[in-house]
């Protein structure tokens, strides 16, 4: 039905319940007998018309009445209230008296049957309308807003195969309540208890709001029963209407390593975004496509990608182009190693701020071609960030790496290296040059997550190089998004730190990666292969003389600068020199202490 010919219907049904709710008013208060039929006529017809005007200012039309809730009963309230005080003063003011007693019973049978009609068909829908059989005995976890939303959701759908039964919640006061006809059976910690007693198929955990620690209690209590949770999208997801109440999914180990979001200075970073010119290396990778996503909700006037790859961009650029209509993409396909490439499309773009995310990451392929890795993160970076000079950007952020601090591997030595060039540019530049450093990023291409999952589904073992070694970890979109805020917070010279938590155990990862899939250690092995060339025990994400008490963010520290680029300015200034790659490798072995250092800096 379109919303016309609803409105329509709704408009005649609400007519008729004001003329009989004001006529069976009289009814039961005068059998009748009401000699001033004119004051009845004329009251009849000025309610209608009130309840029509207040019913299109509250919006009772609009409606989606199978959801309705309190907020609905208000409405009707108000717009009965009115309707029928309209009509008492068109009484009082045309024939100079009030017969409030009718007024009154008008009013309480105005209420009843406007709401009784709405509420009917809710009850005929959730009764009627949804299947009944074959559906999966649900327990929800939460029976806060985010729980509610999902025991609406699922009741509400026809097409949805999960009926719930229960509620567990921690709250004492929820305790033996029902909500939405639905039991809270108990606590977090008897989940088990409760999913024997209700026969529980399913399970959705809807606590949007609780920590990482919470959602891993949780999920261990949930695999007592044998049964592998789901878990409901973010509320911001579900606002901004990316994803439905209903499109719940599997706990993934993202869910459980990733940290609390960070609440982000959105005013300062919009003053360094917004209507800019924001170009982006290396736009196609697993961090530059999501700068690119999380740039665009800051509404820059252009975006340039530029990378390596054709698939890779041509992918993010036809993503972006169907979600942000407004703003204006622009792809280029091309090397950060070619200096005079990267200088005509700085020039032709003349970007405001510039995102380097380009560079050669995995440390034993790097230790295997130390050439290249000198090439695409030290030359590349060099190219680009003087090209960012000469075209007059007004900051340039530099992707780097924990393994910058105390280098072991060729790959970071290199990005130390591309640190002291971008540090060094920022004294003879009026670019604002930041290097900003985090460590390993979940789920990003090469990472240990997409390794794992496909020994597990090959059916193992799964390798872990030593018992020990330790990493940090942080998700693609929050390390995109702080990235973005230290691009904002800097000065310029700065090396800024992302704020990694705690370091997990690759074994432990490991364990729990296995278990996420349903099995156990004794189906699903796991190999200790020995520690490969340049990796460390530990990372570390500040040197000793690089620690800076100095906090420009919840979640991102400064570290000192380390003036130690005479070691490489000898060579930068011979670019164009046969054995430049030779003398950087040099450098960069010089960089690589003999041992590696295993204390994690916290």
């Amino acid at each position: 039905m379109t919303y016309k010919w609803r409105m329509l219907v709704l408009m005649s049904i609400d007519s008729l319940i004001v003329l009989s709710a004001i006529f069976f008013g009289v009814f039961l208060l005068y059998d009748w007998q009401w000699p001033w039929t004119d004051i009845l006529v004329v009251s009849a017809i000025v309610l209608v018309i009130a309840h029509h005007i207040f019913a299109y200012v509250f919006k009772l039309y609009k409606g989606a009445w199978q959801y309705a809730s309190t907020n609905e009963l208000l409405r009707i309230f108000y717009a009965v209230t009115l309707s029928v005080i309209t009509a008492g003063i068109v009484q009082g003011l045309v024939f100079d008296v009030l017969y409030a007693r009718a007024l009154v019973v008008t009013w309480m049978l105005h209420i009843l049957l406007i709401g009784g009609t709405r509420f009917a068909w809710r009850m005929y829908r959730d009764t009627y309308m949804k299947p009944k059989k074959g559906l999966k005995r649900t327990l929800i976890i939460g029976a806060g807003a985010g729980g509610t939303l999902v025991a609406r959701q699922l009741k509400g759908s026809p097409e949805s195969e999960l009926r719930p039964v229960a509620y567990v919640d921690d709250d004492p006061t929820k305790q033996h309540l029902e909500i939405m006809d639905i039991p809270v059976a108990g606590t977090i910690c008897q989940i088990e208890r409760v999913a024997e007693k209700y026969r529980i198929e399913h399970i959705v955990i809807a606590i949007p709001s609780m920590k990482r620690e919470e959602l891993q209690h949780i999920y261990e209590k949930c695999m007592e029963t044998n049964i592998k949770p789901k878990i409901m999208p973010m509320l911001e997801d579900i606002v901004s209407g990316k994803l439905e109440v209903s499109q719940i999914r599997d706990v993934q180990v993202e869910d459980l390593l990733g940290r609390d979001p960070v609440e982000l200075d959105t005013e300062g970073i919009a003053d360094t975004i917004t209507g800019q010119v924001v170009l982006i290396t290396g736009a196609g990778g697993s961090i530059g496509s999501e700068l690119c996503r999380q740039l665009c909700r800051f509404d820059p006037a252009e975006m340039i990608l530029l990378g390596h790859g054709e698939n890779s961009i041509y992918s993010i650029d036809m993503e972006l182009k169907n979600e942000y209509t407004h703003i204006t993409f622009e792809t280029e396909i091309a090397d950060v190693q070619g200096k005079e490439r990267m200088q005509e499309i700085m020039e032709k773009y003349r970007p405001d701020v510039v995102y380097h995310a380009a560079a050669h990451k995995h440390v034993p392929l790097m230790e295997k071609n130390p050439q290249e890795a000198v090439k695409n993160n030290v030359i590349g970076t060099r190219n680009t960030a003087e090209a960012a000079d000469a075209a007059g950007v007004s900051t340039f952020v530099m992707i780097s790496s924990d393994k910058a601090v105390n280098p072991t591997s060729v790959m970071g030595a290199t990005k130390r290296i591309a640190e002291m060039v971008v540090q060094h540019l920022n004294t003879v530049s009026a670019t604002r040059f930041v290097a900003v450093r985090f460590g390993n990023v979940l789920g990003s291409r090469g990472s240990v997550i997409p390794l794992f999952k496909k020994q597990i589904e090959a059916g193992g073992p799964v390798t872990v190089t030593h018992p020990d070694m330790t990493r940090y970890f942080m998700t693609i979109p929050e390390a995109s998004r702080l990235v973005i805020q230290a691009g904002a917070l800097a000065d310029g010279g700065e090396i800024l730190v992302l704020d990694m938590g705690e370091p997990v155990k690759i074994v432990d990862l490991a364990r729990n990666m296995i278990r996420f899939s349903g099995f156990g250690e004794e189906d699903i092995g796991i190999e200790y292969t020995g520690m490969r060339p340049g990796e460390k025990m530990y990372e570390e994400l500040l040197g000793d003389e690089e620690v800076h008490e100095e906090q420009v963010h919840p979640k991102i520290y400064v570290g000192k600068t380390n003036g130690s680029y005479d070691s490489v300015k000898e060579v930068i200034k011979y670019i164009n020199h046969d054995s430049l790659v030779d003398r950087l490798i040099e450098v960069s072995n010089d960089l690589k202490p003999e041992t590696s250092k295993v204390s994690a800096a916290n």
